[in-house]
């Protein structure tokens, strides 16, 4: 059995761009920016950003585009490809790239929940989807949590 699955948490680097096939699907991109943070052999703290290209299909393109904005939180899964082409100078081209199975929207922004994205993404637009979840109605503490305080 083979695996090719990608898992990406990190900031849009660009608002999303939408194009449509010629089969009329739309196509969004954007970029995606993650960090890690490594000690390098002195010790030293070390930073390194890696900027992922993702692409996304159908009604998930379409919510990614409505809600997603430069700076906002995002969580992609889905699988890579490489694609290649020949560019005008007739030199051949490559780019690798992570074709969204699944967007789940980050806090901030404004946007919909992460349910909601997921509903969107699904191509459900039931009334039982789209009703309150449970516990909506709660109004949690604004207040930062001491992880002191948490019994687990």
């Amino acid at each position: 059995m083979y695996l090719n699955k990608a898992f990406i948490f990190g900031n849009l680097t660009r608002d999303p761009e939408v194009r449509a096939l010629p089969s009329g699907m739309n196509v969004c991109s954007f970029g995606v920016a993650t960090n890690r943070v490594f000690r390098d052999r002195e010790g030293k703290k070390q930073e390194q950003t890696d900027f992922h290209n993702i692409v996304v299909f159908g009604r998930q393109a379409d919510a990614a585009a409505q809600y997603l904005k430069k700076g906002r939180t995002v969580f992609v899964e889905g699988r890579i490809q490489t694609r290649s082409w020949e560019g005008k100078d007739g030199e051949k081209k490559y780019r690798t790239e992570i074709v969204a199975e699944r967007v789940q929207f980050g806090p901030g922004g404004g946007g919909p929940s992460t349910r909601g994205a997921q509903a969107a993404g699904r191509g459900g637009s039931d009334e039982a989807e789209t009703a309150e979840a449970p516990g909506a109605g709660i109004e949690y503490p604004k207040d930062d949590i001491n992880p002191d305080d948490i019994p687990f």
